[in-house]
């Protein structure tokens, strides 16, 4: 399927950009003690030379804290008595203050299962029978392309992004819908098709608070997102596939709800997580024996 070959390639760009977000470990040296709390440190790739202040949290914690501008040099096992040249290790974490967030992202990146909910069941109604599809090609694929918001501090962002959503319904009856009728109508094919893929595509923006914990050395940071979601519908496709036509693509679209909102959680650790969504109008519109047919989808993501 393309949109796999799709997330192979997502994957490769997000780890790519997810390892800036991570800490960063510099070798520094400490060429000489000016003063008790004061040491000039020299970075041993690229030379640079700072001076900072020391700080030590408490007397058997083990730890001193440089402070400067806006980062924190945490040093380990290191006695504040020490004197003369010597190289250490220095995590570089990020602590800066509230700021906005915008420009261009590739970013949560979902790939999951979609269930079909007809007026609250799992089960589909008489009027919805022709409906009955394949749960695990049933499918749902999204990601973000832009981004605009604020991070309050380290641990509390809200932002609005834009992308793009799919929601793929791999149809087991043998049913073409028909282009440009309202409501929504459909006939039964004497073909007997080995693929019926019905197929719409959305604008997604979302509205996203999240919370983050602090940063941990391997996982990274644990990540809770959730919010509104609404969506525009840009088109709609039905694929057949059979050994009579070959391949056949449609386009129309199909009654889909032009504007379709709901709600969404995430949650993971690192660049991974876990997504649900659940949009609360239908899933058709203008088609009253579809009224009360709604979609929520669950799966796996990549790139908070």
């Amino acid at each position: 399927m393309k949109y796999v070959s799709l997330t192979v390639l997502c994957c490769a760009a997000l780890l790519t950009a997810t390892a800036q977000e991570k800490k960063k470990t510099d070798t520094l040296r400490i060429n000489q003690r000016n003063t008790m709390d004061t040491v000039i440190m020299e970075d041993v790739e690229t030379g640079e030379r700072r001076k900072v202040r020391i700080t030590i949290p408490g007397k058997d914690d083990g730890v001193i804290t440089i402070e400067k501008s806006e980062k924190t040099y945490e040093f380990g096992n290191r006695d504040k008595d020490d004197q003369g040249d010597s190289d250490v290790k220095v995590t570089v974490e990020e602590t800066r203050k509230a700021h906005p967030i915008y420009g261009i992202t590739f970013s949560r990146i979902d790939l999951g299962l979609v269930k079909l909910i007809d007026n609250g069941s799992f089960t589909l109604s008489d009027n919805n029978r022709d409906f009955r599809y394949r749960p695990g090609k049933t499918v749902n694929f999204g990601f973000d392309l832009l981004q605009a918001g604020y991070r309050f501090n380290d641990n509390f962002r809200t932002f609005l992004s834009a992308g793009f959503d799919w929601t793929y319904i791999r149809l087991r009856e043998n049913i073409d819908f028909l282009e440009n009728t309202s409501p929504l109508a459909w006939e039964t094919s004497s073909i007997d098709y080995s693929k019926n893929k019905l197929t719409a595509t959305y604008l997604r923006l979302p509205l996203t608070f999240e919370l983050r914990s602090k940063h941990y050395s391997g996982p990274g940071r644990l990540r809770f997102a959730f919010g509104p979601e609404g969506g525009f519908l840009l088109k709609g496709t039905q694929r057949f596939k059979s050994d009579e036509l070959g391949k056949q693509k449609f386009k129309d679209d199909y009654n889909f709800t032009q504007f379709r909102y709901g709600a969404f959680a995430r949650f993971g650790v690192g660049s991974f997580g876990i997504y649900a969504k659940y949009y609360f109008n239908d899933l058709f519109e203008n088609s009253p024996d579809q009224a009360g047919l709604q979609t929520m989808a669950f799966g796996l993501m990549l790139g908070f």
